[in-house]
């Protein structure tokens, strides 16, 4: 018997030989030699390619061996790259390097913007630097948990959005690159998220598959959105009209015994229709119009619904002044015109709604509140990003943070009225303080200063010349002589009383920089500008004080931080890297404080 196996076994080894002519050469040819051990070889060559591997990827992390000849900007900063190594990886870049593309930089090399290369999807910085890591060395990193995991504590990160758009920015580089088998490899991955994902952020999906022309991926998105209940006016916003259709004629098809199950009245869905494209189009005067000439209202319309969605947050605040709707009304989904604007994460669009009594406490029918919906679409990255002087910080924090303020507060509380001891029966005086404050959180607090005065609108009355406001001291003595005295106290009581709403908007959902502002105001504010005055021991009591200033502040975001630890809703409390990511943020509003003191001190001394 083992004589019959050996000759099988050279069969088995020889009989793809072939002449060029196709003539086997099984006949001519010799007993094929003994294999070498496969242990020893197989671990020789992996070591080598490790090695290699390891090698290459030092061209990209270790800045001594930079000797990078091109340069790609993603998200403002360029990116060293080789163009040998991109244009043996990638018929992209080969035809890209070949030609004359890049403008030149003073240092010879040519530099490329990633949104040109890519100009039908984003691509971060993180994802592609871990696109370049594969093309260097061959392996796929596994992804930066900084923008591939949510702020949620309660989340698992399996499909939530931050892992799924990683995925998506991977794949959008990786299909216009012409990397196929990533792009295969990143398509596997993305099948399993689609069923786990909601449906929401299968929508993302379903593009890059549209574009990169992955059937598989396309397919099994569009069955997984025919399944769920997104409602039309959603898929045609969100979707081009032929995927859109498809979706529709699958649904009607798998209910073939209730052919009327998805119809409306026609008459009713005619007249809604005309009051969303009015709303797309900003215009909420023909809003009111429609409304008047119908029996149709804002709720039956879903109108807040869609504004917060798709419309401008002034559009949204017109359209809550328009007429009674319910802020609470939830659409077919379950969803409350809040849930909607937290889906956008946009900070105005939330603050107007609660303004109007949206309720925090509202949760959709999978149980996800406004907060939570917030927390899942929000990087680490972004929620514990440091905030330089003078930068907005993120929105998706301001919103996390607006939210559990919210949630926090007790509803039946009245706000306390401005009150200071700059305060007077003047109206005048009243709306120096105010413009004064208000200028002050705009130079310490700018995004939170923004979101209020944007609510609020302050910036749609005429400005109040105050201390911090005034550009030249000679527009003191300005002075309208068309305006009489009534007209005068008008204006100045609408400014008086948008500013006041500012003021207020800013204790309830920012509480911590208004506890800041207030002392400052009180105790320094009439030493401010006369830093120049008095023996040098006064001045440095004066600088001393400024020093404390970045105390006060470290204190009051320590405190509103263990507000939200006792109250269980932040999502610091159960996660270092979130607490972590406060004790960056209030060290970047602490140097910013000491940072616009000095400048006031060089401003007032000269």
């Amino acid at each position: 018997m083992a004589n019959l196996a050996e000759p099988s076994s050279s069969l088995s080894v020889t009989s793809s030989s072939y002449l060029s002519n196709g003539t086997s050469v099984y006949a001519a040819s010799p007993p094929a030699p003994p294999p070498a051990p496969p242990a020893a070889g197989a671990s020789l060559e992996v070591v080598s390619l490790s090695k290699l591997s390891s090698n290459l990827e030092r061209l990209l992390l270790d800045s001594e061996f930079d000797c990078s000849d091109a340069e790609i900007v993603v998200e403002g900063a360029p990116v060293g790259v080789h163009r040998c190594i991109l244009a043996a990886r990638s018929r992209f870049f080969h035809d890209l390097f070949s030609g004359c593309g890049g403008r030149r930089q003073e240092g010879g090399k040519p530099r490329y913007e990633m949104s040109e290369l890519v100009p039908c999807g984003r691509v971060g910085r993180e994802a592609f630097m871990n696109f370049l890591s594969y093309l260097y060395t061959g392996k796929l990193k596994p992804a930066p948990p900084e923008v591939s995991v949510c702020v949620d504590p309660m989340c698992a990160h399996d499909a939530c959005r931050p892992a799924i758009n990683f995925v998506v920015e991977l794949l959008y580089a990786s299909s216009v690159f012409q990397i196929s088998e990533l792009v295969s490899l990143l398509q596997r991955r993305l099948l399993n998220f689609v069923e786990k994902a909601l449906v929401e952020d299968v929508i993302p999906i379903l593009r890059v598959a549209l574009h990169s022309q992955l059937n598989q991926l396309r397919s099994h998105c569009i069955k997984r959105v025919a399944r769920s209940d997104l409602d039309k006016i959603s898929l045609e916003k969100e979707l081009p009209h032929e995927v859109a259709e498809e979706i529709k004629s699958i649904r009607c098809k798998a209910q073939p015994d209730e052919p009327n199950s998805l119809t409306v009245d026609p008459v009713h869905e005619k007249r809604t229709r005309r009051i969303l494209r009015a709303l797309d189009s900003d215009d909420v005067e023909l809003v009111k119009l429609l409304l008047s000439e119908s029996d149709i209202t804002l709720d039956d319309a879903n109108a807040l619904h869609y504004a917060a969605a798709y419309c401008d947050s002034k559009v949204v605040a017109e359209l809550l002044e328009l007429g009674p709707a319910n802020v609470n009304l939830k659409n077919v989904r379950g969803y409350t015109p809040l849930h909607v604007a937290a889906m956008r994460m946009e900070p105005a669009i939330i603050v107007s709604l609660l303004t109007k009594g949206a309720s925090v406490s509202e949760t959709t029918a999978d149980g996800q509140s406004a907060v939570m919906i917030s927390r899942r679409l929000t990087r680490a990255k972004d929620y514990n990003a440091k905030t330089q002087q003078g930068q907005e910080s993120n929105k998706d924090r301001i919103c996390i943070d607006i939210l559990e303020r919210e949630m926090r507060r007790n509803p039946m509380a009245v706000e306390d009225s401005v009150t200071s001891p700059l305060l007077a029966d003047d109206l005048p005086m009243k709306l120096l303080y105010l413009e004064n404050r208000v200028a002050f959180a705009r130079l310490f607090f700018p995004a939170e200063a923004k979101v209020a005065m944007e609510i609020a609108q302050a910036e749609t009355t005429s400005e109040f010349t105050g201390l911090l406001t005034s550009r030249s001291s000679s527009n003191l003595r300005e002075v309208d002589l068309n305006e009489t005295p009534t007209m005068q106290n008008k204006r100045l009581r609408s400014r008086v009383d948008a500013l006041m709403k500012t003021v207020d908007l800013g204790r309830r959902y920012f509480p911590h920089c208004s506890l800041v502002l207030d002392k400052f105001l009180q105790e320094d504010l009439p030493d401010l500008f006369y830093l120049q005055k008095g023996t040098p021991d006064e001045q440095q009591i004066k600088r001393m004080r400024f020093c404390e200033l970045k105390e006060d502040v470290r204190k009051a975001f320590n405190k509103d931080k263990a507000e939200s630890v006792h109250s269980g809703l932040s999502s610091s409390s159960s996660s270092s890297s979130s607490l972590k990511g406060d004790t960056r943020h209030s060290k970047a509003v602490r140097n910013e404080v000491a940072e616009f003191s000095w400048y006031m001190y060089y401003r007032c001394s000269t």
